[in-house]
């Protein structure tokens, strides 16, 4: 049997954007590819894998995603996808993409500074409010409305927004 490999990345491709645009329940104006969650997407024997890693281990949030990532493949005419989730590597906020940066900031998020920092492991310094762009913002509470977030406050605009926090 001979693979037309043109065919097949076109296939995976398809996938690929229809398992992207799956929104994180969560945070409803992220998709799974903004997050950097949605991992690979394979083709095997003529049916689709789908790998994603969640954002945490304990994320409540992934069974509605891999629900919503089967619906989506099968919308767009993929057979019995498979969705695989996987822990190792492990997710970082360093996978999220400057899109959907910009999409939390605009959303009212804080999004998070880059994990690889200093300020990620010995604690946030600086953090601007996403509603005004002041540096004036102090920590509220170290736990927001999910897990991955924290809750801030601007002390210019006086404005409470959650951070997500760095993994």
């Amino acid at each position: 049997m001979v693979i037309d490999t043109a065919e097949l990345a076109e296939t995976r491709q398809r996938a690929w954007d229809a398992a992207a645009e799956v929104v994180d329940p969560e945070i409803p104006v992220l998709t799974i590819a903004d997050l950097g969650v949605l991992r690979e997407v394979d083709i095997s024997g003529g049916r689709v894998e789908v790998t994603i890693t969640p954002t945490y281990s304990g994320c409540p949030a992934m069974n509605m995603i891999s629900v919503e990532i089967g619906l989506a493949l099968e919308r767009a005419g993929f057979r019995d996808p498979k969705v695989r989730t996987v822990l190792s590597p492990a997710w970082t906020t360093d996978w999220m993409s400057e899109e959907g940066r910009r999409k939390l900031r605009e959303y009212g998020i804080a999004p998070p500074q880059a994990s690889s920092s200093r300020r990620a492991l010995f604690g946030i310094e600086q953090l601007l409010c996403p509603q005004c762009g002041s540096a004036e913002t102090e920590v509220l509470s170290e736990f927001g409305s999910t897990s991955c977030k924290a809750l801030w406050r601007c002390k210019s605009c006086r404005e409470p927004f959650d951070y997500f926090k760095c993994h």
